[in-house]
C-alpha cells in the first residue's frame, strides 16, 4: 500500500519537474543508478534529508525485465541408474533437494510431456 501511494505521489510530481519527499517534504534529487545484472541504468529519486528513495517505474521495470531475461533454469547432468530388473532411478543432487525442501520418502508427480522431457512436480 505504501509503495503504491509513493509511486502515485512521485508520478504526480514528476510532471511538475519539482519533487518533494513523501516522508519529510524535503527536496528529492534525481540520480541514475546501476542495478546488478541489469544493462540499463535506473532513475532513482533520493531525499538527502531523510534518506528516502524510490525508483522511476518505467526504468526499474526495464531493469527487472533485463534481469529476468538473463536467468536460466538450473541444468545438471545426471546418470540414470538401474535399480533392479526393469526399474530405473536417478539421484537428486543434495543442493537441488535442499533448495526444493525435498525429503526422502516424499511423493512427487512425474509427467512425460514429450520424448525428451521428464517433469517432476512437487506438491506440498
Amino acid at each position: 500500500m505504501e509503495q503504491k501511494k509513493s509511486l502515485r505521489f512521485l508520478s504526480a510530481q514528476k510532471s511538475d519537474r519539482f519533487l518533494t519527499c513523501p516522508k519529510c517534504n524535503g527536496k528529492m534529487k534525481q540520480v541514475k543508478v546501476r542495478i546488478q545484472d541489469a544493462d540499463s541504468p535506473v532513475t532513482s529519486y533520493q531525499c538527502a534529508k531523510c534518506g528516502y528513495f524510490d525508483f522511476e517505474e518505467s526504468s526499474i521495470n526495464k531493469a527487472l525485465d533485463e534481469i529476468k531475461a538473463k536467468e536460466t533454469p538450473l541444468k545438471i547432468k545426471q546418470k540414470i541408474i538401474k535399480l533392479s530388473h526393469d526399474r530405473l532411478g536417478m539421484y537428486i543432487n543434495r543442493d537441488v533437494a535442499r533448495s526444493l525442501n525435498l525429503k526422502g520418502g516424499e511423493e512427487v508427480y512425474v509427467s512425460v510431456p514429450d520424448k525428451k522431457r521428464l517433469v517432476v512436480d512437487i506438491h506440498t
